[in-house]
């Protein structure tokens, strides 16, 4: 799901493109308004986009690579790495294009684009007990934002991730904001894991509710990241989640816990629960089970025990998140608890969410990242 996460791009990033018609390089604006959830995601879609209906062919090279005629579309990068002594941090790297209309037209401006883009950059440092992030807006056009495929390469100015080999299939992310950077080399150790109905991810029971959902959930890591003015070589484990999709939450769904983990014996696990607005687990809620070899198995909810352990508010927003959780999934041995390297670990963006590094205790120890939205 990461990424059902977020079709509210589609609405924050055409809000603030059109808002600022002039774009200031370097930094992006700050929003003077937030938008709930279910603002940023409520509403259909334009007639003609398409929709993820039914099962499909994934081909790679080529989906790594952009999706014309949906709404909208993410690459999403988040990893653990560690320096030496052991210094930890968390990254999160995610580019989301949006399209305006189902299909460009011709025109005669330079700054003419039926799609905008936005990004979002963090790094936790756990030593440090710092989070910081970065937002950008751009129209693409002008050469500000773009993306393509065979090979990959997803940009936004100087932001990007482009594509450096096809087997293993790796990628080079770099971004910097100020004094903090990433100038990281991924490269995959797992294949493609297709999430839901053989890459179909359903999100309710309505027709076309759905996205296209697969992850590569390891990579190899190494690079360096700047954090004030220290550089760090770091080593670690990095998941990509790519959605493409023209849906948007239903009616009585009101946010969603996302969760990738790497765990310490080499298997992985992408859940994400769908929260509905009584707090209950939705039933489209669902995940995927990776074993260590890269063979993978679809998670129901039924098969997974999800329960939140204390609270934690935040200062800038005053919303409330789950400051750890409990998981189980008694088929798999799994009884862990998944904690966050730092309480605070919320992007007071156009849209706040808490997203950050996570550890994890219990019958498998691990790290990896947890996404909490609607709260």
């Amino acid at each position: 799901m990461r990424r059902l996460h977020l079709v509210l791009a589609s609405f924050l990033i055409a809000l603030s493109v059109l808002g600022y018609l002039y774009f200031r390089k370097g930094s992006a604006p700050e929003a003077e308004k937030t938008y709930s959830l279910n603002e940023a995601l409520g509403g259909s879609a334009a007639e003609g986009f398409k929709r993820a209906e039914a099962p499909r062919r994934f081909s790679f090279p080529a989906d790594h690579g952009p999706h014309d005629g949906f709404r909208n579309e993410w690459w999403y990068f988040t990893g653990n790495l560690t320096a030496a002594g052991g210094r930890r941090f968390g990254y999160q790297l995610t580019f989301f294009r949006s399209a305006l209309t189902p299909h460009p037209a011709k025109r005669e401006s330079a700054w003419g684009t039926n799609e905008v883009f936005m990004a979002h950059f963090a790094v936790t440092d756990v030593e440090g007990k710092r989070f910081r992030f970065a937002e950008r807006f751009s129209r693409a056009a002008l050469g500000l934002a773009a993306a393509g495929g065979s090979p990959l390469a997803v940009r936004l100015e100087e932001w990007s991730a482009q594509e450096t080999a096809a087997q293993p299939w790796s990628v080079k992310l770099a971004a910097a904001q100020g004094d903090l950077a990433i100038d990281l080399d991924l490269s995959s150790v797992k294949p493609v894991i297709l999430n839901g109905e053989g890459g179909l991810s359903r999100k309710s029971g309505a027709s076309g509710n759905a996205s296209y959902y697969y992850s590569i959930p390891r990579l190899a890591t190494s690079g360096t990241v700047r954090v004030g003015g220290d550089a760090f070589k770091v080593s670690g484990v990095s998941w990509l989640d790519r959605e493409w999709s023209t849906s948007a939450l239903d009616k009585d769904q009101a946010g969603w816990d996302w969760f990738a983990l790497h765990l310490a014996d080499g298997r992985d696990i992408m859940y994400y629960q769908l929260r509905r607005r009584d707090g209950s687990s939705d039933p489209f809620s669902a995940g995927t089970f990776v074993e260590a070899n890269g063979s993978s198995r679809h998670l129901k909810r039924e098969e997974v025990q999800l329960g939140p352990m204390g609270r934690w508010t935040s200062p800038k927003s005053g919303a409330s998140y789950p400051s750890g959780w409990r998981m189980r999934i008694p088929s798999q041995g799994i009884d862990i608890e998944v904690a966050p390297l730092l309480a605070d670990q919320e992007l007071a963006a156009g849209f706040s969410y808490w997203e950050g590094a996570v550890e994890v205790r219990g019958s498998t120890g691990g790290y990896g990242y947890l996404e909490m939205t609607g709260y």
